[in-house]
């Protein structure tokens, strides 16, 4: 399997305490607000769904490490994402990785299309979605 999309890497440097994000970022609420509707649990092993726009997709927690790593497999293409956070004085680093991407020319099912046009959609997503989470958390 060469030649695969890379990962989507998002950082940003949150002004607030990393209990603060750390808080936004591992619960079901806190998710909800910034990303999508789910029922996450904070369990390594926890299978849980994200309401996306082509609907339910099916995810496990991979990773739970407070308050530094969350990481789950996302849907039914071998995606995964990461939320990595590194606390910084008075402030907090936060770093998404959405990986596990095929290579371009491979079809995404739920969207009925290219690997690659889904890419780079979701990267431009992404973008904005670290930004409203900034927001949410700065106040």
């Amino acid at each position: 399997m060469e030649n695969k999309l890379p990962d989507i890497k998002q950082s940003i440097i949150i002004e607030a305490p990393i209990q603060q994000v750390w808080q936004q970022v591992s619960t079901s609420e806190g998710i909800a607000e910034w990303f999508m509707p789910n029922d996450f649990k904070p369990e390594v092993g926890y299978e849980f769904h994200l309401q996306s726009p082509f609907g339910s997709s099916p995810c496990k927690v991979t990773e739970f490490d407070p308050p530094n790593r969350l990481s789950f497999t996302w849907d039914t293409e071998g995606w995964y994402a990461s939320f990595i956070l590194k606390e910084l004085v008075d402030k907090t680093e936060f770093t998404l990785i959405h990986g596990g991407w095929k290579r371009p020319d491979e079809t995404i099912e739920k969207a009925g299309q290219k690997a690659s046009v889904i890419h780079e959609t979701m990267s431009k997503g992404w973008a904005g979605i670290v930004q409203k989470l900034k927001q949410l958390v700065e106040g």
